[in-house]
């Protein structure tokens, strides 16, 4: 690409949006503020906390609560995906969001029926 291709196009990224009269569309006085990159993770850390949790008590040989908490972390991880937009779901959004949310459920529900049929050790 050659350098006046590329100043063309940001020129036309940073030129405000036009009304079909003409105007030029001001987007407020106050500017929004900006929220931190790394906050979009929070809860995929929140997941991965829980499935961490659950295999330290499956590790201790707790066969049947360990199961059940890395299904609980599961079916969190399915709400947020389900829940929250695009820019706010950070890692937990690996393809498109009804194969993550069908995926996430599935393993869950295997997860607790696992642990629902484990003997007690």
């Amino acid at each position: 690409m050659s350098q006046k291709t590329v100043e063309a196009a940001v020129a036309r990224q940073s030129d405000p949006p036009e009304e079909p009269g003409g105007d030029t569309v001001d987007s407020g006085s106050a500017p929004r503020a900006e929220v931190p990159g790394w906050l979009s993770q929070v809860p995929y850390f929140l997941v991965l906390s829980m499935m961490s949790s659950g295999i330290v008590v499956v590790a201790a040989a707790y066969f049947k609560r360990g199961p059940a908490i890395i299904a609980g972390a599961l079916l969190l991880g399915a709400i947020f995906r389900l829940l929250l937009p695009p820019k706010r779901v950070g890692m937990l959004a690996v393809r498109r969001r009804w194969i993550d949310v069908t995926t996430l459920v599935t393993l869950a529900v295997l997860l607790i029926v696992l642990a629902w049929v484990a003997p007690q050790l």
